[in-house]
């Protein structure tokens, strides 16, 4: 697939990263210093330039190509250059924005674009997963939400008992679920019955919305589920995400240093509890009872803020800390500090676009472990060679389907399960290996 690019960001380059072996890709930019370590380090076409310009767009060959990202910092500039490539060529079109506005219009149908990602939306539904989940290491909602991908990390000292130490045909497994696949260290075990999930492993499933709660209370310390967030950070994001949350029940409570943006965030979210506060002043998390019972998100433009924050919140208790973060590097230090879940928005957003550069039968994919590892929600062709094949005589393909959706109702498949052409399947694949999944299916 010959695939154009426009914007070397953050987002751009988590594009590249993922597409460069399997496609065609050429990137613009305005600025040489972005581009370069792109065409240094990747097997890319760089134009400088700017997008707007049909010169520049056909410098990129978009007269033939198939898919066109207009993901720069410049909105305007990417949906002018989305509805140029309309005129210009047959490619499909995606545009990154953080405006609600363009959003509105599009689905209204009033900007000719195939497809508008918004980084702020895809975060906050991130963030709302992780508080369903806490437990969760990674997580997402398939099927509108009738299928949940987790990726759990077993505690180092967590002790045998009824699902870890045991073959996993004797375990306690929830209902509604599937092990997919068990990472111990850096190999890939496939979840066999006679396998067994062990402390300090990394465990993948497939299940039920309810299956994997069951899950997070058998794995995880947080007891109930959490309905109370406090949001540090009432800018674009934070004011995003407390919208998610407040929209499915949870209460949230906003909290900026500035006092311009929390009275704007109390001004546009009434449903929130919002202050004029620190993310540093302890005595104020004291006041405000911020602490065991609570999710903390730190959303503020600063990594290092977001650490030191992360921190002063577990010194008080709080058990599931949630941060953005804005640099790369600052995700591993995330891992490494008081943050149990780091989320970088950009690859969040690389992620959504990501499966438009693959097989159009697919729906949707969740990209894990630095994208060793792909969920793919896709159907089964009516040609098929593993069509009307039981479970238990599928081949290995380096796969395994975790769920059958039929008749739009998600199935936890067993092995006398028949797999059926035009089946949707929620399946689990190495990276390396999707392509030929893609083909065989």
């Amino acid at each position: 697939m010959k695939i154009v690019v426009l914007g070397a960001g953050h987002v751009g380059r988590a594009l590249v990263e993922t597409l460069h072996e399997e496609h065609e890709v050429t990137v613009i930019d305005v600025n040489p210093q972005r581009l370069a370590p792109l065409s240094d380090r990747y097997d890319v076409r760089i134009v400088e330039g700017n997008g707007t310009s049909k010169r520049v767009l056909a410098d990129a060959g978009l007269a033939t190509a198939d898919l066109l990202v207009a993901c720069s910092s410049r909105e305007d500039a990417n949906i002018v250059c989305a509805m140029l490539a309309k005129r210009l060529g047959h490619a499909q079109t995606i545009v990154r924005t953080s405006s609600v506005e363009y959003l509105d219009a599009w689905r209204e149908r009033e900007l000719d674009v195939d497809f508008m990602v918004s980084s702020e939306l895809e975060t906050a539904n991130a963030v709302s997963r992780h508080v369903g989940v806490p437990a969760a290491r990674q997580t997402d909602l398939f099927v509108d939400g009738q299928v949940q991908i987790v990726e759990f990390d077993i505690p180092p000292d967590a002790v045998d008992g009824p699902l870890i130490g045991r073959p996993l045909r004797e375990a306690a497994v929830p209902a509604d679920s599937k092990v997919v696949s068990i990472i111990r260290g850096e190999q890939m075990i496939p979840p066999s019955g006679r396998e067994q999930i062990l402390a300090g492993d990394r465990v993948v499933i497939i299940a039920s919305p309810d299956s994997a709660q069951s899950w997070s209370e058998a794995i995880g310390s947080y007891g109930e589920k959490i309905d109370d967030v406090v949001i540090f950070g009432a800018g674009r994001m934070g004011t995003t995400i407390a919208r998610v949350l407040l929209e499915r029940g949870i209460r949230v409570r906003l909290v900026d240093a500035l006092r311009s943006c929390s009275e704007a965030a109390a001004e546009q979210l009434p449903g929130a509890r919002v202050f004029h506060a620190s993310a540093f002043d302890g005595d104020f998390l004291t006041r405000e009872r911020i602490g065991p019972t609570t999710a903390a998100v730190f959303s503020m433009n600063d990594d290092a803020k977001n650490v030191y924050a992360a921190a002063l919140a577990k010194l008080h208790g709080v058990r599931l800390t949630i941060a953005l973060a804005h640099d790369p590097v600052a995700m591993e230090i995330y891992e490494r500090t008081s943050v149990d879940v780091p989320i970088n928005p950009r690859e969040v957003t690389a992620e959504e676009v990501v499966r438009f550069a693959h097989d159009p039968r697919i729906r949707q994919i969740f990209m894990l472990e630095h994208d060793r590892f792909e969920i793919l929600d896709m159907s089964v062709r009516p040609d098929s060679p593993l069509a009307n094949t039981r479970f238990r005589d599928l081949p290995m393909t380096g796969s395994r389907i975790g769920a059958i959706i039929r008749r739009d109702k998600a199935i936890f498949p067993r092995s006398d399960e028949v797999l059926r052409a035009g089946d949707r399947v929620i399946i689990f694949v190495e990276a390396r290996r999707a392509a030929h999944v893609e083909s065989v299916l």
